[in-house]
């Protein structure tokens, strides 16, 4: 098949949606990247960042309902995790009819690993497998831990201001921080400041890790980063308590599907000491968890070459067990 390059919206249960696309050759598999948040789109890091997986697979990124190019005309009332699966699961079938396949693979990190899990659990059919990082768990047992590992470091620090900070917050309550949206960016910000999203110094600040890459990326139109600025507000205030009161392994408890986690040891917004428990209770007739000693919340940008290397060889496994199937 033909190169593919195109920036469109579609519509999924009734909201227009904007999608990128990008393929070398539309014959091969198709890789949908589920972004973080909710409210934090990654077309930006799919398209740049993450192109050298063009060699392997037709890339898709997607704003999801609420953000970025998904924003517009969007009901505060429809951004819950049902809403959203079903929307993913409209994509993947709409994937799969426009690139003639029977079963496409999916990719999560963060947010999208919940929503990578639910769409697995409740949509089997036309996953090929699923693939997870910054694995979310447990949200309050997430948040308590987080939390924790932010004051612990700021008091180890002598930073006062922080630990002030962090005190006067209080530790979060079922997963919700005191202030909503405002207390859970306090405690992001000192976590991340003391390395607990990744080790690396750059990556540290709210700035360097989420913003700027979006504003100068190029990817995004003017409407696009209006609808990431009111979006991703929108998205973490309406969804949070849900979000927060996550048990994955209780919610989604086993999997029809080759069920892959490539999680980074150092994470400590998703904990990742909560993620060896998490893989034992699910149950998948195929199920991996690999682990990026060097990496924090994001593998794939922490260690890239090993993590990209690692997706391709697993992917290709699951590829060559689907011989008899279009991938």
């Amino acid at each position: 098949m033909r190169a593919v390059s195109e920036k469109r919206k579609i519509t999924l249960n009734g909201l227009p949606q904007k999608i990128h696309i990008e393929s070398k050759d539309g014959s091969l598999p198709v890789l949908l990247f589920l972004h973080g948040g909710p409210g934090v789109p990654d077309r930006h890091a799919v398209m740049k960042d993450h192109a050298d997986l063009l060699d392997s697979f037709t890339l898709v990124g997607w704003d999801q309902r609420g953000t970025g190019g998904s924003y517009k005309g969007v009901k505060a009332e429809t951004l819950t995790v049902t809403q959203l699966t079903d929307d993913a699961a409209a994509l993947v079938d709409w994937l799969c009819e426009r690139f003639g396949k029977d079963k496409i693979f999916i990719i999560g990190g963060s947010w999208g690993s919940k929503l990578g899990t639910h769409l697995a659990y409740r949509y089997p059919a036309k996953i090929a497998a699923y693939v997870g990082y910054g694995q979310v768990v447990n949200g309050p047992q997430n948040e308590a831990i987080s939390y924790a590992f932010a004051l612990d470091a700021a008091k180890t620090a002598g930073d006062a201001a922080a630990v002030k900070i962090l005190e006067d917050l209080g530790a979060p309550v079922e997963g919700v921080y005191k202030g909503g949206l405002d207390g859970l960016m306090a405690q992001r910000k000192v976590m991340m400041k003391y390395g607990g999203y990744s080790p690396n110094e750059e990556k540290r600040g709210l700035w360097e890790t989420f913003v700027k890459p979006m504003l100068f990326s190029g990817e995004y139109s003017i409407s696009d980063i209006m609808g990431i600025i009111k979006g991703n507000k929108l998205s973490l205030e309406t969804m949070w308590p849900e979000v927060g009161g996550t048990d994955l392994a209780a919610e989604c408890p086993r999997f029809e599907v080759p069920y892959f986690i490539l999680n980074g040891r150092l994470d400590n917004n998703t904990p990742a000491s909560l993620v060896d428990g998490y893989f034992e209770r699910i149950e998948a007739a195929w199920k991996e968890l690999i682990w990026f000693e060097q990496s924090g919340h994001d593998p794939i940008d922490d260690e890239p070459e090993l993590f990209k290397a690692t997706l391709r060889a697993k992917l290709k496994e699951v590829v060559e067990a689907e011989s008899g199937h279009i991938l």
